[in-house]
C-alpha cells in the first residue's frame, strides 16, 4: 500500500507543482486547503480533499488522520500591509497546528517548506548557506519575520518533542500553476513594456519543479532536524529581466536605477498605501531587499536532496506557455 501524504496548501504555486511531483512518485496525496476553493492548478488530478482553515487545530487534525507523512506549504506570503496580525495567525499559529497535528497522527516526517529568506544572504562570491543567521528582520516585513519564527517552532518541537521534521527553504521560483499570479507578474510586466529598468541588487531563482522534487525527496532523504536551501542561479536583476525578455521575444529593460532611486520610490510608495489604503507597486521595504544582493548556495540540497538543477529560462518558458495557455498573457483569465 502506497503512504499517504497530506499536502498543506496544495492547490497553491509551489503546492500543486508538490502534488504532481508526490503523484510521479506514486504517493497517495491528500490536499488541504480553504472550503469553497477549486483552483485550476489542481484540475484532473487523483486526489483526496480535505477542506479546512489551518488556523484550526481540529480541522488539521481530521486531515492528518491516516496520513504517513505531511507537507507543509500553506502560506500567506502577503508583503502588504508589511505588518499584519493575519501573516501571523497562518504562518505562525497555522505551523503550530501542523506540528500538533502531525504528533497526534504519529506521522513518519513532517517537511515544512520556509523561506530562503530566513538565512542569511550574501554577495555571489560569498552566498549565504544553512548556517547563515536570520538578516531579513531589517526589512520589517511581517512574511520573513513570520516565516523565521515558524520555522524555529519546527525546529523546537523536533529537539523537544522529538517529531521528526526537515525544513525546505525555496528561493524565488518561476513555473507553471502560478495562478494567483506571483513571479508571473514579472513575466506578464516585461513582456506588456511596462519594466523601463532594474535595480541593483540580484536574487537566487529555481524553478519551481525542482523546488517540489527537493520537498518530496525531503520526505524520505532529508535529515531530521536539517534544512536545505533550494535554489539555483544566482542572477543580478539585469541579467533575469534579460532572460525573461528574451523567452518573451521583447527588448529587455534598459535604465539601470541606483538604489537610492530605488528607495525613493519606494518611500512614496509606501507613503500613497498608507494614505488611500491599497497595495503599492513598491513599498519601502521591498525597495530595500531588491537593493540587495540575495544569493545563496543550494550545495547541500544538491547532495543530500538530488536537487535538481534546471536552467532558469527553462523555468520561465514554463512559466510563459502556461500564462499563455490560461489566458493571463492577453489578461482574459478567469
Amino acid at each position: 500500500m502506497a503512504d499517504r501524504v497530506l499536502v498543506t496548501g496544495g492547490d497553491g504555486f509551489l503546492g500543486s507543482n508538490i502534488v504532481r511531483e508526490l503523484l510521479d512518485q506514486e504517493y497517495l496525496v491528500r490536499v488541504f486547503a480553504e472550503p469553497g476553493r477549486d483552483s485550476i492548478t489542481l484540475s484532473g488530478l487523483q486526489i483526496e480533499r480535505s477542506a479546512g482553515d489551518i488556523r484550526r487545530l481540529s480541522d488539521l487534525e481530521a486531515a492528518s488522520a491516516g496520513c504517513d507523512y505531511i507537507i507543509h506549504a500553506a502560506a500567506s506570503t502577503s508583503l502588504w500591509p508589511t505588518r499584519s496580525g493575519v501573516l501571523k495567525e497562518i504562518n505562525v499559529d497555522g505551523t503550530r497546528n501542523v506540528i500538533q497535528s502531525a504528533l497526534a497522527a504519529n506521522v513518519k516526517k513532517m517537511v515544512y517548506v520556509g523561506s530562503a529568506n530566513t538565512f542569511g544572504f550574501g554577495p555571489i562570491d560569498r552566498p549565504g548557506d544553512e548556517s547563515s543567521p536570520y538578516m531579513s528582520g531589517k526589512y520589517g516585513l511581517d512574511y520573513m519575520d513570520t516565516k523565521h519564527e515558524a520555522q524555529g517552532l519546527v525546529i523546537d518541537a523536533v529537539k523537544r518533542d522529538g517529531l521528526s521534521a526537515t525544513v525546505v527553504a525555496p528561493t524565488f521560483m518561476f513555473g507553471p500553476y502560478d495562478a494567483k499570479p506571483g513571479s508571473g507578474l514579472v513575466i506578464i510586466a516585461i513582456a506588456g513594456g511596462r519594466v523601463p529598468g532594474y535595480s541593483p541588487g540580484g536574487r537566487c531563482y529555481i524553478h519551481v519543479r525542482d523546488a517540489a522534487r527537493g520537498a518530496v525527496n525531503a520526505l524520505v532523504d532529508g535529515a531530521v532536524g536539517e534544512s536545505y536551501i533550494l535554489g539555483n542561479e544566482n542572477l543580478t536583476y539585469k541579467e533575469l529581466f534579460r532572460k525573461i525578455a528574451t523567452v518573451c521575444g521583447v527588448s529587455p529593460p534598459k535604465i539601470p536605477f541606483p538604489s537610492s532611486v530605488t528607495k525613493t520610490v519606494g518611500f512614496f510608495g509606501s507613503l500613497y498605501g498608507n494614505i488611500f489604503g491599497v497595495e503599492p507597486r513598491i513599498s519601502l521595504p521591498l525597495s530595500r531587499l531588491v537593493s540587495e544582493e540575495s544569493y545563496y548556495t543550494p550545495e547541500k540540497a544538491v547532495r543530500e536532496l538530488s536537487l535538481p538543477q534546471t536552467p532558469i529560462i527553462t523555468a520561465i518558458e514554463d512559466a510563459l506557455r502556461w500564462l499563455n495557455d490560461n489566458r493571463y498573457m492577453d489578461g482574459t483569465s478567469k
